[in-house]
């Protein structure tokens, strides 16, 4: 398929830039995977649209403040936005990168924090090994800033937001945002409505925002991310699916995760490693009955996946009736569940 199969032309003012004031207040489009049906309703409507028996997956990663501003060797203001940590270093995006070569040295926070470029991969991105006292999340947490993405330029007043309300596991880059519209007044509601809830780990990179190059998008190389399955996860996951129950996925994440880890039997297994699953048309779901995700970027992988998941033609006709009825877009906008 053409990468210019999955675009769609989108007003700009329709892109969120703030989160609403409730989380749950967001507006909700609900799209029939079979017959390409459409609803409009509001995320607090959800449990309604729950049966008894249903399991939503949600993803319990952390958004860590990743984005470091310092100077180089000279003097000059340099930016990093940390991604994953290979053994003891961390691979980074960096700003500009004239003064990140090999053997520069790196300040932050009036020297709290230092920094030694070890080498340059060939992606463009650093190895960086940090020098600090103490225990480095916290001094991430004091130096450090919330790395929104780049299509979000207004300054996010309570960077809380850009955290689920059950988030828990530090390491992300980028929030995990389907679940940002979950208050823990409406998770109690979804287990009222006889729903349970279980919940993976995947630490979301950057590589999310990457645009596809490739036309032909069975060419594009998928970024990879490291991702957990607890077994009481996994426990809950296989007792559903033998149970006739649905599976639902709460964002992309938790989708790319259940299905990157299932044996020959379509079983989901405990696991902990890294994925670099690719999900576009023509991809046969074995865990996932359900999505609730947000409104993606044109010719993202993340469209390519809910496009296999309910088919490219109703997705692009529900985004198109979402434009008209001036829904909101991307990571602080609406949401779809999809089923």
């Amino acid at each position: 398929m053409k990468k210019s199969d999955f675009f769609y032309e989108l007003p700009q003012e329709l892109i969120a830039q703030t989160p609403l004031k409730r989380r749950d207040e967001s507006r909700l489009m609900t799209l029939d995977r079979i017959s390409g049906e459409y609803t409009d309703l509001n995320f607090f409507d959800l449990p309604g649209l729950l049966r008894p028996g249903d399991l939503l997956v949600m993803n319990n990663s952390r958004v860590i403040p990743a984005r470091l501003i310092g100077k180089g060797s000279s003097g000059g203001s340099v930016e990093l936005v940390l991604l994953h940590e290979e053994g003891e270093l961390w691979e980074c995006i960096v700003k500009p990168g004239k003064r990140c070569r090999p053997g520069a040295v790196l300040t932050f926070g009036d020297g709290k924090l230092t920094a030694e470029v070890e080498s340059v991969k060939q992606d463009g991105n650093r190895l960086i090994r940090f020098n600090y006292q103490g225990i480095f999340l916290e001094v991430l947490e004091e130096l450090g800033r919330m790395p929104l993405p780049p299509y979000i330029t207004e300054t996010l007043d309570e960077p809380e937001r850009y955290q689920t309300v059950y988030s828990k596991i530090p390491g992300s880059s980028a929030a995990p945002t389907a679940g940002l519209h979950f208050t823990e007044e409406l998770i109690e509601r979804v287990q009222e409505a006889g729903a349970s809830i279980a919940y993976i780990t995947l630490h979301v990179g950057l590589g999310t925002f990457r645009p596809v190059k490739e036309e032909k998008i069975e060419d594009h190389l998928m970024h990879a991310e490291y991702c957990i399955i607890p077994e009481e996860t996994a426990e809950a996951v296989r007792a559903a699916k033998k149970s006739g129950n649905r599976v639902i996925a709460v964002g992309t994440t938790s989708c790319r995760t259940l299905e990157a880890f299932f044996d020959e039997q379509a079983n989901l297994k405990s696991s902990s490693g890294w994925t670099d699953i690719f999900i576009y048309p023509g991809y046969t779901f074995n865990i996932v009955d359900g999505l609730i995700t947000n409104f993606h970027l044109p010719e993202s992988t993340l469209i390519m996946l809910v496009s296999a998941f309910a088919g490219r033609e109703n997705v692009l006709n529900a985004y198109k009736a979402a434009i008209e009825k001036r829904m909101r877009f991307f990571s602080f906008g609406d949401a779809m569940f999809i089923s």
